[in-house]
């Protein structure tokens, strides 16, 4: 097995997209002891207060904090982020390079945001599928094909549809939502002392309800395009957190 092979691999158009949806649910898979990589399609730039050496900066900060093993930065154009060959490509290369058994994308359509979203979300499909792929090495480096085992979404909350999952579950972020919101902090130049304070707001109260629909404090939502295979059903639901509306040992009459 290669030294640089990854568990679990995210990946988004921009940086602060990660940190923003992902950043709880990341920082606890490297404090489980995973090997995880942060990989960014575009550097996100140009902004109105940002550019690409202080983004660049910004990222690997917010990397350090969430303390992955591995970040990059694809430089895929901004705004013009579409799923085609060599998006598919340039992301496909990163998978057959780091073999990760997860990889992760955000799911969702933000017609009130980037456009980038979406296609990102398209071209992480893809990429799965192209990082299989035989008799075709010079495209992707010369790396050998591999196949990743597992395909999570992360759904957008401001996507324009609801969506039907086969499944879903839950990542308690309860111990990491303070290193997430740290990892958001970086990005200065994105988010000034107002929207900072809104966007902490909004960022809190979402892991919560999320969180609070599995009886934990902070919670971030994933989804499968497909059944959770399980063994043991018992081992997969533990003890329910949230109290009842009456002692355990004094029950209704």
């Amino acid at each position: 097995m290669s030294d640089n092979r990854l568990d679990i691999v995210f990946t988004a158009p921009h940086p602060d997209d990660l940190e923003i949806g992902m950043g709880g649910t990341i920082a606890k898979m490297v404090k489980l002891g995973h090997r995880v990589g942060m990989i960014h399609m575009t550097n996100g730039e140009p902004t109105p207060r940002g550019n690409p050496e202080t983004r660049m900066e910004e990222m690997h900060a917010a990397a350090k904090i969430l303390g992955v093993q591995v970040v990059e930065m694809l430089g895929i154009t901004n705004r013009e982020l579409m799923d085609g060959p060599s998006a598919r490509y340039k992301v496909a290369t990163v998978l057959r390079k780091y073999r990760p058994k997860i990889l992760v994308g955000m799911f969702g359509r933000t017609p009130g945001a980037s456009p980038d979203h979406y296609q990102a979300q398209l071209i992480t499909e893809a990429s799965r599928f192209y990082s299989q792929l035989t008799k075709w090495n010079d495209r992707f480096d010369d790396t050998e094909p591999f196949r990743v085992d597992h395909l999570v979404y992360r759904p957008v909350r401001i996507a324009a549809e609801q969506h039907q999952f086969h499944s879903q579950f839950v990542i308690d972020i309860t111990d990491t939502i303070d290193q997430k919101l740290e990892a958001i902090r970086c990005y200065q130049s994105q988010f000034d002392a107002e929207r900072s304070k809104w966007l902490e707001h909004y960022v809190r109260s979402a892991a919560g309800a999320e969180g609070a629909s599995t009886g934990v404090l902070f919670g971030e939502t994933y989804a499968l395009p497909r059944p959770l295979g399980v063994t043991d059903m018992v081992s997969l639901l533990g003890d329910w957190p949230i109290p009842p509306p009456f002692p355990p040992d004094n029950p209704p009459k």
